[in-house]
């Protein structure tokens, strides 16, 4: 397994990581036996953006008595209501789905806290400047997350948040399926069938 140091936090990871979403709906004791196997061949880092409290206990669970050997990135923002999956800046609802996420990982902390999501301008200024940015401030003085994080799909808005020297990884999609798209604030964009009406035509340079 290859090893790179992982933005700046001096953290060193397995080139190949666990996505975990792939996790979903699949019982304790596969995700478990996928563990093992990642184990075996060099596999570190584990990023969970997901909210699903089952799928969280799962991992919690695969992860039990090993939890230090791996280094974890865990979302902030992501939370779960009525069944569903949402991206929210209502700081509440983070601090409640971080504290839920520790809680099921059987942890009393992540290494990297990953502001979840950032793809609109507007949105990276309303985090940086606004309760979100504090409380991963917070929760970093508190020792519950070791380093702070931004993810995005709009290469305007990560280089920007790259360049405010506030966050330590950034987390970037590169995704064939949808990610050659020019950069926009409306996500839709991604999934909409006219983005994808003509062969290779809408590849960003």
């Amino acid at each position: 397994m290859e090893y790179r140091t992982l933005g700046r936090t001096g953290l060193r990871v397995s080139a190949v990581a666990l996505g975990c979403e792939g996790f979903m709906n699949r019982p304790e004791e596969e995700v478990r036996a996928d563990f093992d196997f990642a184990i075996e061949n060099g596999i570190n880092f584990l990023d969970l953006y997901a909210s699903n409290p089952e799928l969280r206990s799962s991992i919690g669970a695969a992860l039990a008595g090993r939890r230090e050997g791996f280094v974890i990135q865990g979302h902030l923002c992501s939370v779960w209501e009525e069944g569903q999956y949402l991206r929210t800046r209502d700081p509440e609802k983070a601090q409640a789905a971080f504290d839920d996420l520790l809680a099921r990982l059987g942890t009393d902390y992540v290494d990297i806290g990953m502001i979840h999501y950032v793809d609109a301008e507007a949105d990276l200024r309303k985090v940086l400047d606004g309760p979100i940015l504090q409380l991963a401030l917070r929760l970093r003085s508190e020792g519950r997350l070791r380093h702070i994080g931004i993810s995005s799909h709009n290469p305007a808005v990560a280089r920007q948040a790259a360049q405010t020297g506030l966050i330590d990884v950034l987390m970037f999609s590169l995704n064939p399926c949808y990610d050659l798209l020019p950069p926009s604030d409306d996500v839709d964009t991604l999934w909409a069938d006219e983005s994808y009406a003509q062969e290779l035509h809408n590849i960003d340079p």
